[in-house]
């Protein structure tokens, strides 16, 4: 049938939650492309045809083959643009450095489109608040205090703060920290907010 790979593509981004970015689907919008071209090329030997032997008879199914062309066209972009806004919202829930598992999903474009949104979005970060800039990805939520207790999940080693202390993150070790200097270890999953 017309039209059935392309929307199996939107059904795929449905099944996967919000938070998820599912594996690029390549052979599938390869497969869609290849019935746009087949529909196309049809088309054009029927419009021919039509044209040539005034057949009016052809007309109905060349507009049918043209509304199935513009629904596949509108579908994968529909996919595309899709994908563009979750990798856009994993930029700001994980920051610059994706996890290899997500960037495993993303396709070569994908990885480049991320990239140069990571440095535009770190030139109007620095364009702000005067020399050092400011973090805008810092305080998604507004914070209730301005220190936290973390815990660290991982070794990560030397954690500098503002005030020049150095702190050792080591696996399984708690630390009482500013919420802004550890927002962005806790959203790459090296440090996690202890709850009391």
């Amino acid at each position: 049938m017309f039209c059935e790979k392309a929307i199996e593509l939107i059904r795929e981004l449905q099944r996967a939650s919000d938070g998820q970015l599912p594996a690029f689907n390549e052979d599938g919008i390869r497969q869609v492309l290849e019935e746009m071209k087949a529909l196309y090329e049809q088309n054009q030997a029927d419009v021919n045809e039509a044209k040539t032997e005034s057949r009016s008879d052809l007309i109905p199914t060349i507009k049918f083959r043209h509304c199935s062309l513009l629904r596949n066209r509108r579908c994968i972009v529909a996919y595309l643009y899709d994908r563009m806004l979750r990798i856009r919202a994993l930029r700001w829930e994980y920051g610059s450095v994706l996890p290899n598992a997500l960037r495993f999903h993303m396709s070569a474009e994908e990885t480049d489109w991320f990239n140069q949104y990571k440095k535009s979005l770190a030139t109007y970060m620095r364009s702000l608040g005067g020399e050092e800039g400011l973090d805008i990805t810092q305080d998604m939520k507004p914070p209730k205090s301005l220190y936290i207790e973390v815990r660290c999940l991982r070794d990560y080693g030397e954690f500098e703060i503002d005030d020049g202390t150095t702190i050792l993150l080591k696996k399984n070790s708690q630390h009482f920290l500013p919420r802004w200097k550890c927002e962005q270890l806790i959203r790459q999953g090296v440090l996690e907010h202890v709850l009391s």
